[in-house]
């Protein structure tokens, strides 16, 4: 069989039939190799600089705010608008059309005609259009408690209430965070050649950091205010726990199935990371090295705060197999030469509870790890090789798409869904098929229903008839047929879910995608939709560091308040 050429490891990777089930992805949490470690490694070894260069925000909060990012190869500026908005009006579905905050990362000056045409579109989001300068255009809403919370206490000369902080994390909440070519701004085509934003969500990710420290200034100035210069500042340390909240819904799920190929990348890049970093000997000093990041992971997933009871349960359970291994650790020697066979001692313990183990070890070998960071962007050229035969295609299918094979789409419950795009704000919604509208609209998601049916006609044709044959003669296989075919080639492949199925979660799609961006603190609201909390725990701006800040714990002692160097 001929293959086609995917940036693959000739590492010995966990299997895909286990890595790509949803259950799997969806117990992931961010790691070394987590988009917004990366960026802030790279801001701290590079010396990036953040300065605020404009504030014309009222004494009520509303205005207008800018920064300066400073890199060795370029500076870009972050306008934030802040704006008045009824409580009624703060909503975080995209239906919205107002928000407490808007704002775009630029490249360059902002110089008055650029200005202007932010101040005009920026505010209106989907609505609005602009101009490939911008490279980021995004909105976020206050958590109104923390928000008044906090003026009301640094004006009072006092630190605020810290478990009011646990149980939400963060001041401004992203709703939407738009980059790649949306409304008029720049192509990621426009960064492939960027030393600062090449790598994929890197944009993204700056923007919402430069915007945790508009929201710290912003509540430091309200108190100031409130309190005519006297106001206190916020510890350090609880500057660095509240991080930007983020309610991620439908969305972003399609994403993983329409770019197959970056996914393919993130996770062998990712895998190749867990595997180098299992090959590693146990030692009397790792072992001493992960225990206090076990400890950590254990006392993050304590301070966690979620309304869904399943994710509750997840937490829970988490927490009595990392105090079990936590123990074994301290209390008990291993003959376990590397990580690799301490861990497969752990495979009937949860999903949560090996992905925290995991990204906890990452973090023993920075080096080893950190070395694939530049790994990510990939070819998303699906092809077909020359003159491979219809037998060739069944063997694949037989080899890398059994999981989809064994469906029978011939059974409602598994064509339950249909997934289309909304007429009002061209994002993705789901509906009952035969009982809502829109099914003649469908989305071409349904990657395993397509395989499916394509091994079925493959099977009705010559084993020996070139694919090229069968192509014209069955023309709307065409696209799954490149798809599964240069997929079949790479080391992860399809995600193996059938997102028409009456009892699939969309929400491990999102919890995915979320932690490899970096995102912590999963709190499930509906099986369709979730927040998350992204830099929590991060160094802030005047301290920038590359060292790891893997799952942020609230200070909760007056020790661990005080400022320090």
């Amino acid at each position: 069989m001929k293959t086609h050429s995917c940036n693959a490891t000739n590492m010995s990777l966990r299997n895909p039939a286990v890595v790509m089930q949803p259950k799997k992805l969806g117990a992931m949490h961010q790691n070394r190799l987590s988009f917004v470690r990366i960026l802030i490694r790279r801001m701290a070894n590079q010396q990036w600089k953040i300065t605020p260069t404009v504030w014309n925000i009222s004494s009520q909060g509303y205005g207008i705010a800018q920064y300066r990012l400073d890199t060795p190869n370029q500076h870009y500026h972050l306008v934030v608008f802040s704006n008045a908005i009824n409580d009624e009006d703060r909503n975080d579905r995209v239906i919205a059309e107002k928000w407490d905050v808007t704002f775009a990362l630029v490249i360059g000056d902002v110089d008055d005609v650029l200005f202007d045409q932010l101040h005009n579109n920026v505010p209106l989001q989907e609505a609005g259009r602009l101009s490939s300068q911008v490279l980021v255009l995004a909105r976020a809403n206050k958590s109104v408690r923390i928000f008044n919370h906090l003026i009301e206490k640094l004006a009072q000369g006092q630190q605020p209430d810290t478990q009011l902080l646990a149980d939400v994390g963060y001041i401004l909440r992203t709703t939407a965070v738009y980059g790649n070519g949306k409304f008029g701004i720049a192509d990621f085509e426009l960064l492939e050649d960027n030393p600062d934003l090449s790598l994929s969500f890197s944009a993204q990710m700056c923007a919402v950091y430069i915007l945790r420290q508009f929201s710290l200034d912003w509540v430091h100035f309200l108190a100031q205010q409130q309190a005519n210069g006297n106001a206190t500042t916020l510890a350090r340390p609880l500057q660095r726990y509240l991080g930007i909240g983020n309610a991620t819904g439908l969305g972003m799920a399609p994403y993983l199935i329409r770019h197959p190929r970056i996914i393919d990348q993130w996770m062998t890049t990712r895998e190749t990371a867990i595997a180098i970093a299992m090959a590693n000997p146990i030692t009397p000093t790792s072992r001493l090295q992960l225990t206090p990041l076990l400890q950590r992971a254990i006392k993050h997933l304590q301070q966690t705060t979620t309304i869904d009871d399943y994710q509750r349960q997840l937490n829970a359970v988490a927490i009595t197999e990392l105090q079990a291994i936590l123990e074994q650790l301290i209390f008990s020697s291993t003959d376990d030469d590397n990580w690799q066979h301490l861990l497969a001692k752990y495979h009937l313990m949860s999903q949560e509870t090996q992905e925290i183990l995991t990204s906890c070890i990452l973090e023993l070998y920075p080096e080893q790890v950190d070395m694939l960071e530049n790994n990510f962007n990939a070819d998303e050229t699906l092809s077909l090789s020359t003159g491979i035969c219809v037998s060739d295609l069944i063997l694949l299918l037989q080899q890398r798409y059994q999981w989809a094979l064994e469906i029978d789409f011939y059974q409602p419950l598994n064509n339950y869904w249909f997934w289309y795009r909304s007429k009002d704000k061209e994002e993705p919604r789901i509906g009952i098929r035969g009982q809502e509208a829109g099914e003649e609209k469908e989305l071409a998601l349904d990657i395993a229903r397509q395989v499916f049916f394509l091994y079925q006609e493959l099977q009705r044709a010559s084993p020996q008839e070139t694919l090229a044959t069968f192509l014209l003669k069955h023309p709307q296989y065409r696209a799954i047929a490149r798809r599964t075919w240069t997929l079949g080639q790479c080391a992860m492949g399809d995600i193996q879910i059938n997102i028409l199925n009456k009892h699939t979660l969309p929400i491990h799609l999102l919890r995915c995608k979320l932690a490899i961006f970096g995102a912590t603190k999963f709190d499930p609201r509906s099986d369709r939709w979730l927040r998350v909390t992204f830099f929590q725990g991060a160094p802030l701006a005047d301290e920038l560091h590359p060292d790891e800040w893997l799952f942020p714990l609230l200070p909760t002692t007056a020790t661990d308040i005080k400022e320090f160097p």
